[in-house]
C-alpha cells in the first residue's frame, strides 16, 4: 500500500505528504468529520488526480495539503517542512515561494496582459523572475504571441494557460489544482490538461490536480480515491475508462450498503 511507502520512501523524492490528517467542523451532535486519517504521498516530478463523490473530502484534502485550511489533528509536510507546526507569517511566506495554485475561476486580472498576471506574484513579492525558467513555461504554454493581451482579449482555456503559466512562472515546488478545466469546454479542457501533463513530463513540475471528470483523471500518473473522508483506493497510469470503471464499483457499493 502506499501508506507503508509514504513512511519509508526517501524525503528527497517527496513533494508533499500528510499522516493521519483529520479535518472536522463542529462539535458535540453538529461535528461532522471532512478528512478521516487521511495518509497521501506525492512524489516529485508526479501528477496526482484526487477524486470521489460530492462530499467525500475532496477539496477539503487539497485545501489542507496547500496550508490553505487548518488540519484538526495529523500532519502535513510541503517538502521537509511540516507545515501543521508553522505559523500564519511563516505559512504565507511557504504559501508564496514553494506553492503554485490554479482554480476553477482563472482569477486574472482584467486590467494586466497575459505577460504581465503570468508575472504577478514575483513583481509583489519583489523577487525577479528567473527569465530561461519564465521563457521554457511560456513556451510550454504556448501562448507568446498573445502575451500582450488582456484576458478579454483570450479565449476560456487561452485564460486558464495564463493562470497555469503564472502557477508555475515562480518554480514551486508543488502546484494545486482544483477543477481547473470545470468552467472550460471540453476542447479547451483539453487544452489545459495536456499543457498540465507537459509541465510534469517536460519541465519537471509536480501537481495535484482535484477533479470530478474520468477525462481529466486520466492525464495524471496516479489517481487516488476519497469517499467519506477516506482513501479508499488509488489507480496508477490511469485511463478515462478505467477511471469511469473504478467510480462505478464505488457507486455500487454504496447503493448496496
Amino acid at each position: 500500500m502506499s501508506t507503508a511507502t509514504a513512511v519509508h520512501a526517501p524525503q528527497q523524492t517527496i513533494a508533499a505528504r500528510t499522516q493521519g490528517l483529520t479535518k472536522a467542523y463542529g462539535s458535540g451532535e453538529t461535528r461532522v468529520v471532512a478528512l478521516d486519517s487521511v495518509d497521501v504521498t506525492v512524489s516529485r516530478g508526479e501528477f496526482v488526480a484526487i477524486m470521489g463523490p460530492s462530499g467525500s473530502g475532496k477539496s477539503t484534502l487539497m485545501h489542507c495539503m496547500a496550508g490553505l485550511d487548518n488540519a484538526s489533528t495529523g500532519q502535513i509536510w510541503i517538502s521537509d517542512t511540516e507545515i501543521t507546526a508553522l505559523k500564519d507569517k511563516r505559512l504565507t511566506q511557504l504559501r508564496r515561494d514553494k506553492i503554485g495554485f490554479v482554480f476553477q475561476a482563472f482569477n486574472l486580472l482584467p486590467t494586466l496582459t497575459a505577460l504581465e498576471n503570468i508575472t504577478l506574484p514575483m513583481d509583489i513579492a519583489g523577487a525577479k523572475p528567473d527569465q530561461a525558467w519564465a521563457d521554457q513555461v511560456i513556451d510550454t504554454v504556448g501562448l507568446r504571441e498573445r502575451l500582450k493581451h488582456r484576458p478579454s482579449e483570450l479565449s476560456g482555456g487561452q485564460q486558464q494557460r495564463v493562470a497555469c503559466a503564472r502557477a508555475l512562472a515562480s518554480r514551486p515546488e508543488i502546484i494545486f489544482a482544483d477543477e481547473p478545466t470545470g468552467n472550460l469546454d471540453s476542447r479547451a479542457g483539453a487544452e489545459v490538461l495536456a499543457f498540465l501533463r507537459k509541465s510534469v513530463s517536460e519541465l519537471g513540475q509536480t501537481i495535484v490536480m482535484v477533479t470530478h471528470d474520468p477525462v481529466a483523471a486520466s492525464y495524471a500518473d496516479r489517481v487516488v480515491f476519497l469517499a467519506d473522508g477516506r482513501v479508499v483506493d488509488e489507480l496508477l497510469d490511469p485511463t478515462a475508462d478505467s477511471v469511469l470503471d473504478r467510480m462505478r464499483k464505488f457507486d455500487g457499493a454504496g447503493r448496496k450498503s
